[in-house]
């Protein structure tokens, strides 16, 4: 058994495509319109669904804006330089909303970033600078 993907409800899906894509390098893998229940799904990631996990981006026709809740955290990607990544976020139009450096109590460095509907997401460092 594997993650597959993780589901979000996004509220204008060419931005968030835009965003995955453009700022944070992902592919768009495949979109899939259902008219009958008014929806799209997107799906973006790193490589083919058949080896690694994606995001279901999920458009319902009629919402524009959901409420975060407070049981979402983030989404995590590693990065080989989180410094040089959110550089490269800035430059794109991206919002950083923590700049990179150690984890509180510990030494891995972080950064994270907002997507357009809000949702965090985590860059880890993966390699030594």
């Amino acid at each position: 058994m594997r993650i597959l993907h993780t589901m979000l409800r996004v509220g204008n899906l060419d931005r968030s495509i835009e965003f995955y894509t453009k700022i944070l390098g992902m592919n768009l893998i495949r979109k899939r319109d259902n008219e009958q229940y008014r929806y799209t799904l997107a799906f973006v990631g790193y490589g083919d669904e058949s080896e690694g996990a994606v995001l279901e981006l999920t458009y319902n026709w009629d919402t524009d804006q959901y409420d975060l809740g407070q049981g979402y955290g983030h989404i995590a990607i590693g990065s080989d330089d989180i410094y040089a990544t959110c550089e490269q976020i800035e430059q794109a139009g991206g919002i950083i909303s923590r700049q990179p450096g150690p984890v509180k109590g510990g030494s891995t460095e972080i950064a994270f970033v907002k997507d357009p509907d809000g949702y965090a997401i985590e860059l880890i460092q993966t390699k030594t600078l």
